[in-house]
């Protein structure tokens, strides 16, 4: 199983890279998490037109969607499953549509939505989704493939949502938006040692960070300082980058 990050990226592009958007390959599937603009890109991956598409939407704030009005890039020879938290269907059919983009029903390929209540699903493999803490009602995701648990939690603020979805996950991905001592209860969002902090109370045994906040993370060399002062506090902690690929 392979994860590779297309945008690491929060609120706009700039040269550290594109909007939040994760790609995880396994033996049967193709999963998306979350559609900024990096999700252009992955048409340079999905390449076996048996392997079922899911993508999983944590919100609909436009860094995490903004990427859907590039659909019709695409010419994929099966359904693009689309899931996300209830409400999903009636938000994304009025943004994808004229005369912002092609709408769904003109695409090339089919887009089934589905919403998913809080709690735990069959989609066909084992999930949980658990909402987070941020100003829009925000989705976290606890995937179980391929005897691995993957958590994908973002945007939030601490939350013991996120604790529980990342309990013994063998890779827990979250954001990223703040520095080292800041906070912002207003527009919740985590600094590096928050996150260390939940992968540490969930016993998860990789973390990788990404949406990285555009207007505070102006380098790559600002967000490898994250691990030049917190790598001895969690020695499984990855920076994620634009185009970075891992092994799960």
């Amino acid at each position: 199983m392979k994860l590779t990050f297309l945008g690491t990226n929060g609120w706009y592009d700039t040269l550290t890279g594109n909007t939040i958007c994760s790609f995880i390959e396994t033996k049967k599937y193709y999963i998306i998490l979350d559609a900024g603009h990096g999700l252009y890109k992955i048409d340079q991956y999905i390449k076996e037109p048996k392997k079922a598409i899911y993508l999983f939407l944590s919100h609909f704030h436009l860094d995490h969607i903004t990427g859907l009005h590039i659909l019709n890039k695409f010419n994929f020879k099966q359904t693009l499953n689309i899931y996300g938290q209830k409400g999903t269907g009636k938000i994304l059919n009025n943004v994808v549509k004229s005369p912002y983009t092609v709408p769904f029903s003109e695409l090339q390929f089919p887009v089934k939505i589905n919403e998913l209540a809080e709690g735990k699903h069959q989609t066909p493999f084992p999930l949980e989704c658990r909402f987070l803490i941020h100003p829009s009602p925000c989705l976290g995701y606890r995937f179980m493939i391929e005897d691995k648990i993957i958590t994908y939690c973002t945007d939030t603020g601490v939350s013991s949502n996120a604790v529980i979805l990342a309990k013994d996950a063998d890779l827990l991905i979250t954001e990223c938006s703040l520095k080292l001592g800041e906070a912002n209860g207003n527009w919740p969002h985590l600094n590096p040692l928050d996150a260390i902090k939940i992968a540490e109370k969930a016993k998860s045994k990789k973390l990788a960070l990404t949406h990285f906040d555009a207007n505070n993370y102006l380098s790559m060399k600002e967000r490898d300082q994250i691990k030049d002062e917190l790598g001895t506090k969690f020695k499984e902690l990855l920076i994620a980058q634009d185009n970075m690929e891992i092994n799960i």
